[in-house]
């Protein structure tokens, strides 16, 4: 390596919920709100520990609760700061009114959530059964967020610069939907370069939306207004699907793998399209043309990618950490054209590469 790569890249040894803590630091995060609850809680200790207040003037807060925490995000987004919280999955079902109220709002803040198994309570292991309440919305209304799905460390840094891009691109919400695996496992990650916060002059030019102060010819909007007449509520409604159409259009994100010649393909994301990786691997080796195809983005989802792949292959396989969600998607996509089989586990229990092989070959029997 040499010494201007030094200068422009560090390579640091970190679990995924570290990663982010030091990605919200260095792209200007404003302020951090957050209540603990495993497998996430490294997020909020390692700002603790990092002390950004003291550097950047970050604030970083822990709040009473889950749904104290999302309303703190709320101030600080209508406030045109960059804001974020993390939880995990009985956490975040206790941000889903927040959440839709900065949606209606029109207001951009990150919210990260580190899945554990459930319903209810659960278990502290890692899943991927909150697809459904995040890419569906989750919360009451009309919305969808964008969904970011992480399947490395390097992506959990990358990721949370890319939701805060894309949240104030699009005056939005954006969720980064992480598994359990991902937020505790360490890799090798370069932190990306640090970004100044905004100054409160350049949030007035960049952020006209935003409430600073009370000025006597302010307009009514959507962040303080109490109850808007129908017509008003449909146009706001309208402009929101206008915006995630246009969102489907440009946003869409995934990665393949051996996807040219593949008859038969496996969709998955997170940690269970790393198991898929290697399933992959293990079958062409048996002489089998599989192929994998990751969506980075659950929303939007690659509905064309998989749409085109449907006119190529013979089957498809969904993995899933869960009872079977995103396979929903994918069928839609496929329309009937090819076989879609669903491959899951539950509990918090990771499918392993030899698991997901045989329901290949179960696949392919059919």
């Amino acid at each position: 390596m040499n010494n201007k790569k030094k200068d422009t890249e560090e390579v640091r040894l970190m679990k995924g919920n570290e990663a982010i803590a030091h990605a919200a630091i260095r792209c200007g995060c404003d302020g951090y709100f957050g209540y603990p609850i495993t497998p996430q809680s490294e997020i909020m200790e390692t700002l603790m520990e990092l002390e950004p207040w003291n550097t950047t003037g970050m604030v970083v807060l822990q709040a009473e609760s889950e749904t104290a925490s999302i309303n703190m995000v709320y101030g600080g987004a209508g406030c045109g700061k960059k804001s974020m919280t993390s939880s995990s999955s009985p956490g975040v079902s206790l941000m889903q009114e927040g959440i839709s109220y900065l949606a209606g709002a029109e207001l951009p803040a990150v919210i990260v959530n580190v899945m554990r198994g459930g319903p209810g309570l659960g278990t502290i292991q890692p899943s991927q059964a909150d697809y459904f309440q995040t890419v569906k919305g989750g919360g009451h209304g009309d919305y969808k967020m964008i969904t970011l799905a992480p399947a490395s460390v390097q992506e959990m840094a990358d990721h949370t610069v890319m939701a805060f891009d894309l949240a104030f691109k699009y005056l939005t919400p954006v969720m980064i939907l992480a598994d359990g695996v991902i937020g505790q496992m360490m890799e090798k990650v370069v932190l990306p370069p640090f970004q100044p916060r905004l100054t409160e002059e350049e949030i007035k030019i960049k952020c006209p939306w935003a409430t600073l102060g009370k000025p006597a010819n302010r307009k009514p909007n959507y962040i303080y207004s109490l109850q808007l007449e129908a017509e008003e509520m449909e146009d706001l409604n309208l402009r929101l699907q206008s915006r995630y159409r246009t969102i489907e259009k440009n946003e869409v994100l995934f990665e393949e793998f051996d996807c040219e010649d593949a008859e038969y393909l496996i969709v998955a994301f997170g940690t269970s399209a790393r198991v898929c990786q290697k399933a992959v691997e293990m079958a062409r080796a048996q002489g089998i043309k599989a192929g994998l195809l990751r969506p980075i983005t659950l929303f939007p989802f690659p509905t064309e990618q998989i749409s085109h792949y449907a006119n190529q292959t013979k089957g498809m396989l969904t993995v899933e950490m869960s009872a079977g969600q995103m396979v929903e998607d994918v069928r839609l996509a496929v329309n009937g054209r090819v076989p879609v089989e669903f491959y899951g586990r539950m509990g918090g229990i990771v499918p392993s590469p030899d698991d997901v092989f045989e329901a290949l070959k179960k696949l392919i029997v059919k």
